[in-house]
């Protein structure tokens, strides 16, 4: 872990971040019923370094998959080590989806990442749309493609949802952000 942070207080910020930012702004309208039912698992790598994450990537690839998506739909796994670099955190997002695409689950599993410094191509590092994909710690994110289509099938305009958090995230702006206190800005 870092040196401030405890295994336990790196959870209690993905959980607080979740609360506060993705669910209290409604960035993603559909994290509010898995995080109700309990079914989001919450995992830390100690690894700093591609080979350690990506066996914890794994590891809890197949966990998720061992269990129905009532019980565990999808998985956070936050590595706070190691890959405070954005562009870096990003070749390790890109080697994670080839390792789910050497396991054979594309259309099973979908990865998805989130990193404290994240900056949307082509926008700059203060536009404040970065913030919806702007977490405590670096994470990999695993959905189960099913539950996405499900989700989207019971929100048509799933297309809207980035228009709509840039609008949210625009009249909050940075000083709303931080007041939240849900993640690095």
């Amino acid at each position: 872990m870092t040196a401030d942070r405890t295994p336990s207080q790196v959870i209690a910020d993905m959980r607080r971040w979740l609360e506060r930012a993705v669910i209290g702004l409604n960035l993603c309208p559909f994290a509010k019923a898995v995080h109700v039912k309990g079914q989001v698992h919450y995992a830390l790598s100690d690894g700093d370094d591609f080979a350690p994450v990506l066996a914890d990537l794994e590891a809890q690839v197949d966990a998720l998959l061992a269990l129905p998506a009532g019980e565990r739909d999808t998985t956070l796994l936050m590595v706070p080590r190691g890959f405070d670099d954005f562009l870096l955190f990003n070749e390790l997002v890109r080697a994670g989806e080839r390792l789910l695409a050497r396991k054979g689950l594309e259309g099973t599993l979908q990865l998805a990442s989130f990193h404290p410094q994240f900056v949307f191509a082509g926008a700059g590092e203060d536009d404040i749309a970065n913030c919806s994909n702007r977490s405590p710690w670096p994470t990999l994110h695993l959905l189960r493609e099913a539950s996405i289509d499900r989700a989207v099938a019971a929100f048509p305009q799933a297309e809207a949802i980035y228009e709509a958090n840039v609008r949210t995230l625009e009249r909050l702006g940075p000083e709303g952000w931080q007041a939240l206190q849900a993640g690095s800005a």
